[in-house]
């Protein structure tokens, strides 16, 4: 099959690589103009991740259900004392303009009120240090589509020049313009530059290592080439994703990562085994010229035998990583499921250029890279390709390191497995959090607006929760006292009728509401004995309720790849002994990973150099993301090493030779990828969308301790100490492996 379709490649490189020259810009296009104008980026979704089905979920449905106001679009003055002769004057103007706009409902100050600041209900409206006062523009309920949008667009173009209006009373007054709308714009915005700053960050320094591993640029420029092609398809097909299904802000970024790193990886590989076969070929030649050279039959030979290994390698590491990541789809919240989805089509894409473009690239270029490289061309770099460009030799540093550990390999498994564990313990105290406006950087607007309000405004905020009942208020009040009497709980509003329902809210003792005492506080609430059916909702109660679809899922999912992971490699290996230990190690450089995820962001350990402000948690999506690609990634690279491994053994080497050896042929792969990688991951860590920091720092240190601890170390480690052990397998299993084994 890889044999064929490197035939077929090379037979029409130009038209294969001019597939990808027009799909790919294509996907740029479509995710940056869209479907009937609107792109990738105008149809994200943000906020709280939400559980469909649970009680967190119903409350809110209800509460929109029964909530018969349109948008609330507020401005936020600062920097000029309310009591200042001349504001009301100064304010009519506008207020005339906003009330003249088709759309809106209503507009709400201090001074449109009876007795302006001496009405009491003036006093929700002006800021609690004295300083400022805030403007409420609610637009109608039933403005849907394209004119809410342009009603809402109108009232902010107003309401940013009113601190104009009020210069000439206070030279320093400002005025910031805030609502839901405008969160969700901040967010996808930030997500639009943080991929931008990633990219920037991430290929030039991907490149000048792609040019270290080869010694040239020619080679190194096609696994980049496979990956731009990669990100464009991609945001094509997240667009016709969001289509589908809600697709988070965040999942872009995510994704577009997880391809470029892949794509990067898998090109990597595809060319190194192309130019070892090429060499191969010529020595076997006698050592023809090395010169681009048509119908002597070398490239094809090279690009045939590069896809029967490499190519089959690739095709079976991404099955692994896909299986991986589609374990997100069994889990209930809808971001998990998108960003499976997405992940999975990341990882098609990326081995459809891999096996596709890259090749044809390979076939235009002809015997082009059996030359020197530029670094071997110039005397001052010379000495720097021969130590870092890809070599035929079996004998070298991975080789030389290879033995090392085999000479005393239970001292290198016991010392890395106790760094692993070291590493792993701040896992132990994860807490799991649904963050909304903090994902944003500390000086964004919106989040500076968000906060201002909560500080100066309180009665502008909702409760820590709200409890929703389907019974009368007096009931539900009744009731509700038992409520008041919990541990954790403040204070307990009096309950207001909505339609069939009655609400009431509850204040906590703790001045973080997504904080483990109050989850406790909602968790506490729902086992109360109630009369009638009743709803908890809120930041604690969402973040309840996401943890219970995780333990839900979580077995399902794990089965899944797990199950899929041992027929896999026992398929690739002929081994049970191999798959078992794969999963282990696995396991274990996933919690180090972990434990430094939550040592940095949830400890805040790291806080002024990477410049995050910590929540006190990670986000709850983080983990499963993290855990579901991480592992992915990590038998990405265990296929790498065994594929070479296991090829020597069939080759009739000792199983210590072809461990030694083969991570020798292996190893500079492997730890060019990973490098090349940490690279890309470590670039989205630039940004400042926290829940992006997260996923980048969290995939960057998994693939950098698996690369090296686990990877260099621990695998020929344990390898060596199993021995003959390694390859064994039942009878029967033995029978099924001859039958249906997935070999070069």
């Amino acid at each position: 099959m890889f044999e064929n379709l490197g035939r077929a490649i090379a037979r029409r490189p130009r038209w294969t690589a001019l597939v990808w020259l027009v799909i790919a810009p294509l996907g740029f296009a479509l995710a940056v103009l869209g479907v009937h104008g609107e792109s990738l980026f105008e149809r994200l979704s943000t906020g709280e991740p939400t559980v469909p089905g649970s009680d967190s979920q119903y409350a809110n449905d209800v509460l929109a259900a029964q909530s018969d106001e349109g948008e609330s679009i507020t401005l936020l003055v600062e920097g000029i004392n309310p009591a200042t002769d001349g504001i009301a004057e100064a304010l009519a103007p506008a207020q005339q303009d906003l009330l003249l706009i088709d759309g809106v409902e209503s507009v709400i100050d201090p001074y449109i009120l009876p007795d302006s600041l001496e009405n009491p209900a003036a006093a929700s409206l002006l800021a609690a240090d004295g300083d400022g006062f805030v403007v409420e523009v609610t637009t109608e309920a039933d403005l849907t589509g394209e004119r809410e949008n342009e009603v809402a667009a109108e009232v902010e173009e107003r309401l940013d020049t009113v601190d104009d209006d009020l210069a000439a009373l206070s030279p320093g007054v400002t005025g910031l313009v805030g609502s839901n709308d405008l969160i969700v714009e901040a967010v996808t915005d930030q997500v639009e530059e943080d991929l931008r700053t990633g990219e920037l960050v991430a290929l030039p320094i991907a490149l000048l290592v792609m040019v270290l591993v080869f010694g040239g640029f020619v080679a190194a420029a096609m696994p980049l080439i496979g990956a731009i092609a990669s990100i464009g398809v991609g945001l094509g097909a997240l667009l016709g994703l969001s289509y589908l299904m809600d697709v988070d802000a965040s999942v872009v970024n995510v994704v577009t990562l997880l391809g470029l790193g892949l794509s990067i990886d898998y090109g990597l590989l595809i060319v190194s085994r192309y130019r070892e076969e090429l060499h191969l070929v010529l020595d076997a030649d006698d050592g023809a010229a090395v010169r681009r050279r048509r119908g002597d039959g070398a490239v094809l030979t090279a690009i045939t035998r590069t896809m029967a290994t490499a190519g089959r390698t690739v095709a079976f590491s991404a099955l692994t990583v896909a299986i991986s990541i589609s374990g997100l789809l069994v889990f209930t919240p809808d971001i998990l499921r998108a960003i499976g989805a997405a992940g999975v089509i990341a990882v098609l894409i990326a081995v459809a250029t891999a096996l596709t473009l890259v090749p044809a690239l390979l076939v235009m270029t002809g015997r082009r890279l059996a030359r020197p490289g530029l670094f071997e061309r110039i005397p001052g770099l010379r000495a720097v390709a021969r130590r870092t460009a890809d070599v035929q030799s079996d004998e070298g540093v991975f080789s030389a390191l290879a033995g090392r550990v085999q000479r005393h390999p239970w001292w290198v498994i016991l010392a890395s497995t106790t760094v692993l564990v070291v590493l792993a313990l701040p896992a132990a105290g994860l807490q799991l959090r649904n963050s909304g406006i903090e994902l944003l950087p500390a000086d964004a607007p919106q989040r500076q607006f968000v906060e201002t309000l909560a500080d100066e405004y309180p009665a502008s905020q909702s409760p820590d929760i709200i409890v929703v009942t389907r019974s009368t208020p007096a009931a539900t009040d009744q009731w509700a006292e038992q409520v008041a009497d919990l541990e954790g709980v403040s204070a307990v509003g009096s309950a207001t009728a909505s339609a069939d329902y009655s609400v009431f809210g509850v204040q906590l003792d703790t001045d973080d509401p997504g904080s483990a005492e109050a989850v406790t506080v909602v968790r506490d609430i729902r086992e109360l004995p109630v009369p009638f059916p009743a709803w908890v909702t809120g930041q604690a109660a969402g973040q309840a309720d996401f943890v219970d679809a995780l333990a839900d899922g979580v077995w399902w999912a794990v089965g899944i790849v797990v199950a899929a992971t041992l027929i896999l490699l026992f398929l690739m290996t002929g081994s049970v002994v191999i798959p078992v230990k794969a999963l282990l190690t696995n396991a274990l450089s996933l919690a180090a990973s972990l434990g430094v995820l939550v040592w940095v962001f949830q400890d805040g350990h790291l806080e002024n150099l990477l410049d995050f402000t910590s929540t006190g948690g990670i986000e709850t999506y983080v983990i499963a993301l993290v855990i579901a690609f991480a592992f992915g990634l990590a038998m990405d690279y265990e296929v790498f090493l065994l594929s070479r491994i296991k090829e020597l053994h069939d080759a009739g080497y000792s199983n210590d030779e072809s461990v030694r050896l083969g991570l020798q042929r292996s190893g500079r792969i492997i730890t060019s990828a990973a490098l090349i990688i940490i690279v890309v991951f470590a670039g989205f860590v630039v940004g400042d969308l926290l829940v992006i920091k997260e996923v980048g720092f969290a995939l960057a240190v998994a693939v950098a301790i698996d690369a090296t601890l686990v990877r260099m170390l621990l695998v020929p480690a344990t390898m060596t100490v199993l021995g003959r052990a390694n390859w064994w397998a039942p009878r029967p299993l033995r029978a099924l492996y001859r039958r249906f084994a997935i070999t070069h």
